[in-house]
Parts: C-alpha cells; sequence; structure tokens
C-alpha cells in the first residue's frame, strides 16, 4: 500500500455528486451487502484494524447565545449547566498531555460562543500552539469565524476545525432558530480557504426522519471536497431541552446503516463514532467499525455529557484484535 492517496483513484472513487435515489438505494441494501460494501471501501481508505482516537475538552462551558435545541450549553434552556469563563492555558496543556498519555492522537478544545472575541481567540492560539508543541494534531470548535479569524487560528497550528451541520436542510429548521444552516456553511468556506481541515457531521435522535438522516449525510458528501473528519452522533439525552419531548434514540441497526452509507459516499474521510456512545453496546460498536467507522473520542467526558470509560474502549479493542492509531491517520489507496 502506498503512505499517501494517489490522485488517481482519488479523483475515480471519490463523488460529490451523490443523488438522493443513490443514497436511499445504498441505505435500503439488504444489511450483509451494505456491511460488506461498506467494508470493502473502507479497506480501500484504511487498515481496518486501526482506530483512531481523540479526547474534547469544553475549554468554556456554557451561557451560549444560540438556541440549538439539543444543546445543554444554551443559555435559551435551564439545563443546569453552570456557565464558566475560558480556562487558563496551563490546565488546558496539562489536559491535553494526560489525554496524550491516554493514547489520544488529536486533542480537541471546545468553547460555547456565537462567535469567539478578539481577546478570547488569541488566547486559544496560544492554547492550540501549545497542544500543538505536545504532539497533538489539533481541533477546536469556537462557534462562527470570519476570514480573519479562520486565518488566525491556521497561523497558530490548528488542524481541524469542527462545526457541523447537525441535520438535513429540510429539519434544521426545526431545532435551531438563532443561527441559519448557511451561517455554518460560511464558516466550513472560511476554514476551508484559511488552510484549515474541515470536522464536520451531525446528531441522530432528534426527532427526525430517516430521510433527514440521509439528507445530512447527502449535505456532506455533495461538499467537495468531503470534510477529511465526519462525526455522527447520537443525541446524549439532556433534560430542559425542547427536543427532550421528541427525541427517540436510533435502532441500532439503523445507526450501523447510517455508518455505512457515510463510508460508502465519503470513502476518504475518517467516520467518527461521537456522542451517544455510552448507548451504544459492544457489539453495536464492533458492527460501526466493521461498517467503516476508524475514530472514537476516549475519555469520560465530551464536552458536558458521558463517555464511555477508557477502560471499556481498551477492552473492546483488544476483544476485537484492534489497535488504537500511533499516529494520525490518514488515508491511503491502494496502490
Amino acid at each position: 500500500m502506498s503512505s499517501s492517496m494517489n490522485a488517481d483513484t482519488a479523483s475515480s472513487d471519490i463523488r460529490h455528486d451523490w443523488t438522493r435515489a443513490e443514497a436511499e438505494a445504498l441505505y435500503a441494501l439488504p444489511f450483509p451487502d451494505l456491511v460488506f460494501r461498506a467494508q470493502a471501501v473502507h479497506r480501500r481508505f484504511f487498515d481496518p484494524t486501526v482506530v483512531e482516537t481523540a479526547s474534547l475538552l469544553s475549554i468554556k462551558t456554557g451561557g451560549c447565545p444560540e438556541d440549538c435545541g439539543y444543546c445543554s450549553q444554551s443559555a435559551h434552556f435551564k439545563t443546569g449547566v453552570t456557565a464558566t469563563p475560558l480556562m487558563d492555558q496551563a490546565a488546558v496543556v496539562a489536559t491535553a498531555a494526560q489525554a496524550k498519555a491516554a493514547g489520544a492522537t488529536r486533542f480537541c478544545m471546545g468553547a460555547a460562543w456565537r462567535n469567539p472575541k478578539p481577546r478570547h481567540l488569541d488566547r486559544v492560539c496560544a492554547m492550540i500552539s501549545a497542544v500543538k508543541d505536545l504532539g497533538l494534531e489539533t481541533c477546536a470548535t469556537l462557534g462562527m469565524l470570519t476570514a480573519a479569524q479562520a486565518a488566525q487560528l491556521h497561523a497558530a497550528g490548528l488542524d481541524f476545525y469542527s462545526h457541523n451541520v447537525d441535520t438535513s436542510p429540510e429539519y434544521y429548521g426545526e431545532i435551531i432558530s438563532t443561527r441559519t444552516l448557511q451561517d455554518r456553511l460560511e464558516t466550513l468556506d472560511q476554514v476551508r480557504t484559511a488552510g484549515i481541515k474541515v470536522c464536520c457531521g451531525g446528531i441522530v435522535g432528534l426527532g427526525e426522519r430517516i430521510e433527514d438522516r440521509i439528507g445530512m449525510l447527502l449535505l456532506l458528501a455533495r461538499m467537495d471536497p468531503h470534510p477529511e473528519s465526519v462525526p455522527i452522533n447520537i443525541w446524549n439525552e439532556v433534560a430542559g431541552t425542547p427536543v427532550q419531548q421528541r427525541a427517540e434514540r436510533p435502532h441500532p441497526i439503523a445507526f450501523a446503516r447510517l455508518v455505512a452509507v457515510a463510508r460508502i459516499m465519503m470513502p476518504a474521510s475518517v467516520v467518527r463514532l461521537a456522542a451517544g456512545r455510552q448507548y451504544m453496546s459492544d457489539e453495536l460498536q464492533a458492527l460501526c467499525l466493521l461498517a467503516g467507522a476508524s475514530s472514537i473520542f476516549i475519555g469520560t467526558t465530551l464536552l458536558t455529557t458521558r463517555n464511555p470509560q477508557r477502560d471499556r474502549d481498551a477492552e473492546l479493542l483488544d476483544r476485537l484484535g484492534m489497535r488504537t492509531a500511533t499516529a494520525v491517520l490518514e488515508p491511503h489507496a491502494v496502490s
């Protein structure tokens, strides 16, 4: 296998013109056929026995002015989350060092802002540079960005910017009113232009239909280029949010189907099992890894919600004969 993806292979295998009919046909395949196809694609671009591990830290929690109906950190809802100021750099770097010692290769920093203020962004950039000096890949999610802010983050050494589309264009207005989908897409454009890689996925279990889940994947798969990282989240139940009244956790097989379709439509992207893994059995996680997922978050907390214990993850991967990545996970192609 070559160490980097061959351009001819990439151009012939990666598409940005998926139709809804094609995506729905994939999703509806007999399950053995769907997983077989997804695993074949996965093996073409990644080592199927390697799983990337990342760690996520909330560097500024709560008090967000957005009204995302699923979020524990929105100031619009009474969820029991207390607003806190931006963390000190030393505490962030110490946490990043602990994450690296636990096996993480990427460290993600999240702040509950609509958009960062200049004085805050300067401090975050210093954090990014310090975490980068530890030898970790860096990621941040800070809300909406201007072109100048994206360029500043790139200069600080930021590798990835995380900014989810959340759901389908059709369902988006049902869960958020303070920020449009176009606002999100414009921030993604700013990030791309600045030379930062994109981490962009969505959330299932918000009361959406299967058609909306497919529509979310279509939105991502029609991006050119595809997001390098595609997190697929199951909504972490948060009391006090509007979504709580209509949320319905996806059936395990339905979730595995979604992972497989994401792998097929975005073959060179790292598909990540993100929030909600505490609701997943070991068997479902194994099935998702077989269907093409190749990354997980480690640690006991994702921003403000629970995540499986590291020991459970290590035991599962050991039973599966799989191993964690020791370096940044990059797609390859068969030579």
